[in-house]
Parts: structure tokens; C-alpha cells; sequence
């Protein structure tokens, strides 16, 4: 079963999460909601593959996600 990785990066300045792809083509989608960007790659992802010829049935998409804040502290 062929796997497709999709990475969820936190965008701090926008207030939005990013999802890009090596594997899916042309996947770049930004919602400022982590679960509906995935729901939002569930429905882009198929139809990217299948314009770009890779559309295997039965595939997996693997989402990795990076969100990093900094801290403050007493002292600001």
C-alpha cells in the first residue's frame, strides 16, 4: 500500500497551519483549523494525484505536524 506524507507546519505570523507535500504535487493549502486543513487534504489530495498520474486505490496519507511557540517568561 503505497503511503503519501503531508507536513502541517504552524505559520505563527499568519495564524494558520500549512500543509505541503513532496509526494502529492501542487498540494499547498493553509487553515487557521488543524482538523478542517486535514479534512481539506482528504478531498485535494486524491484529485493532485490523479492529475498527476500517481493515484494508487487503497493509499494512505501520512500528515506530520510541527508547531513551535516561544516561551515567556516572568521576565518577558
Amino acid at each position: 500500500m503505497k503511503s503519501y506524507l503531508v507536513n502541517f507546519i504552524w505559520d505563527n505570523d499568519a495564524g494558520v497551519w500549512v500543509a505541503t507535500s513532496n509526494d502529492v504535487p501542487g498540494l499547498v493549502l493553509e487553515h487557521g483549523s488543524f482538523d478542517a486543513l486535514v479534512e481539506r487534504v482528504k478531498l485535494a489530495a486524491p484529485e493532485l494525484l490523479e492529475l498527476n498520474g500517481l493515484c494508487q486505490d487503497n493509499a494512505l496519507v501520512v500528515f506530520n505536524a510541527n508547531r513551535q511557540e516561544r516561551l515567556l517568561t516572568a521576565n518577558g
